[in-house]
């Protein structure tokens, strides 16, 4: 039950720091960025990969506040980011479970 608690809050945590991380980097009022951030990609591809396949109460927390921290971001940034690491860590948790 602990657990989730760490992970509800890492999540929480990185959905604020990303949002005013975003509100910092974009001060347009609308989305005007369509192109994919790179950087944020590789954020939201290791913090889901973590999420979802660490086994590790700390490595899971981490990788639940990176993933907030993508999703957490202005509404309309961050939406595919998180989608493609979401599906490729998806990918990964299914090809480790059904090869072992």
């Amino acid at each position: 039950m602990l657990d989730y608690m760490i992970y509800i809050l890492a999540f929480a945590v990185g959905s604020i720091v990303g949002l005013v991380y975003s509100y910092k980097q974009h001060g347009e009022p609308f989305v005007a960025v369509t192109d994919i951030n790179i950087i944020a990609l590789v954020i939201a591809i290791v913090g889901w990969f973590l999420a979802f396949n660490s086994g590790n109460v700390i490595l899971s927390a981490v990788g639940f506040l990176l993933g907030g921290f993508i999703m957490g971001e202005r509404p309309g940034y961050g939406r595919k980011e998180t989608a493609i690491g979401l599906i490729i860590a998806i990918v990964v948790y299914l090809i480790l479970r059904v090869t072992v």
